[in-house]
């Protein structure tokens, strides 16, 4: 594997409590990522089913940097392909999203049904019976790619590869009972927004598997007694590491604990004050005491519970040094009115200038900018030990370097 300066000398030899920095920065590594990991044997997510419910309803969206459309079809089956027009590769949908009865390429007019079939040529057999396409040219030899569509709890899966695991196997029975803890009723999308980050896609998958920082970064978490590190709580771990959920619950004799006092963070504050104190109410709506839970599906599909603020979070690489993140927030169909302004209040916790989340945006980019000249040099990712097994604490590395154990398996390292 070539370096930036063209050497053929990487390697990662070390076990997964160090990561070597290289591996954010290196131009061979992130193209190698686009074969072997998003078009490799991995499933991505695509949408929620409830974002198309009619015949036609169609949302765009990316596998890596492969531009795909996603659309419910005219027999009700959801199919994805290559948003690509299989003849001077334009783009064939240009919308988020919509209702289309096929699709029509705007560059020279190529038509394609709502499964991607190439379906219309424009003067296929040319004008005036001079020029069109050759006698041996076959419309059905010709299309965009295809891919294998699945559907778990109402989240919408695609993969290019052809012996890509089953999507139940591929999450694990932990997993998907993680998933189906919240998405156990029809949904309703409430908000969408794009935010963009200065750092590689690796940057931000570690953050989000990374139940460690939480209570440290994120000071308005401890300051208000949302998510502490000595809070009961776990983080679970899919036995090829790729899969994790990290939770925590509402603890009586948490409140007691000194732990944050004897490390004299800057969270621990007790003279802070919301004037507006409801955006923290909160209901117990799983029936489990669980305040918060983080899960995500590797490569880059995020499910967040933060008190009853509900959301997906999708993680694009967009080259070496950027990521883009789409958040969809969803709550329920049977929301009560109440119910759907408390997740509105609580939604100003999470995202781009969230009270608790906007420092996650920030983070990446200090680590990017911060090892930019350390391509030598590594991480160190020991909190907890050195394993990837399943924890009932949180403060460890655990699923950090479960990420680590499934790609170094997907990249062959």
């Amino acid at each position: 594997m070539r370096d930036r300066g063209g050497r053929n000398d990487r390697s990662w030899t070390d076990d997964l409590t160090r990561i070597p920095y290289w591996i954010y920065q290196d131009k061979t590594v992130y193209d190698d990522e686009q074969q072997k990991i998003f078009s490799g044997p991995t499933w991505s997510y695509l949408c929620l089913d409830a974002e198309i419910p009619n015949k036609g309803d169609f949302r765009t969206t990316f596998i890596g940097e492969m531009p795909v459309i996603v659309v419910r079809g005219e027999d009700e089956e959801i199919y994805s392909f290559e948003n690509r027009c299989a003849h001077r590769g334009a783009l064939i949908a240009l919308e988020d999203g919509g209702n289309a009865e096929d699709f029509t390429c705007v560059y020279h007019a190529w038509r394609y049904d709502l499964e991607g079939n190439l379906k219309g040529v424009a003067f296929q057999n040319g004008v005036n019976g001079k020029g069109g396409m050759p006698e041996t040219f076959c419309m059905e030899d010709h299309g965009p790619r295809k891919l294998r569509t699945a559907v778990v709890c109402g989240l919408v899966f695609g993969s290019l590869h052809d012996d890509v695991r089953p999507i139940e196997e591929y999450l694990g029975d932990e997993i998907l009972s993680r998933i189906e803890r919240v998405m156990h009723k029809p949904v309703e999308v409430t908000g969408r927004f794009k935010q963009m980050l200065s750092n590689n896609w690796k940057l931000y998958i570690e953050n989000v598997k990374d139940s460690y920082h939480a209570s440290l970064l994120h000071v308005f978490f401890t300051t208000f007694r949302i998510n502490r590190l000595s809070q009961r709580g776990g983080v679970i771990v899919s036995q090829d590491g790729g899969n994790h959920v990290s939770f925590s619950a509402i603890d009586p004799a948490e409140a007691q604990s000194a732990e944050y006092s004897a490390e004299k963070l800057r969270s621990d504050k007790d003279d802070y004050r919301l004037a507006d104190p409801t955006m923290l109410d909160g209901i117990d709506e799983f029936g489990d005491g669980v305040t918060l839970q983080i899960l995500s599906v590797f490569p880059g599909f995020v499910l967040q519970q933060i008190q009853n603020c509900l959301a997906i979070r999708q993680v694009l690489p967009k080259g070496q040094e950027s990521t883009e993140l789409n958040w969809t927030y969803f709550g329920f169909t049977d929301d009560t009115p109440q119910l759907r302004r408390m997740r509105h209040r609580q939604s100003n916790l999470v995202g781009a200038a969230g009270f608790v989340s906007m420092e996650d945006g920030a983070v990446g980019g200090f680590v990017q900018r911060g090892v930019t000249q350390a391509t030598e040099e590594k991480a160190i990712v020991a909190m907890g030990g050195a394993g990837t097994e399943s924890v009932s604490y949180r403060a460890t590395e655990t699923s950090v370097r479960g990420f680590w154990k499934a790609y170094r398996n997907y990249m062959g390292f």
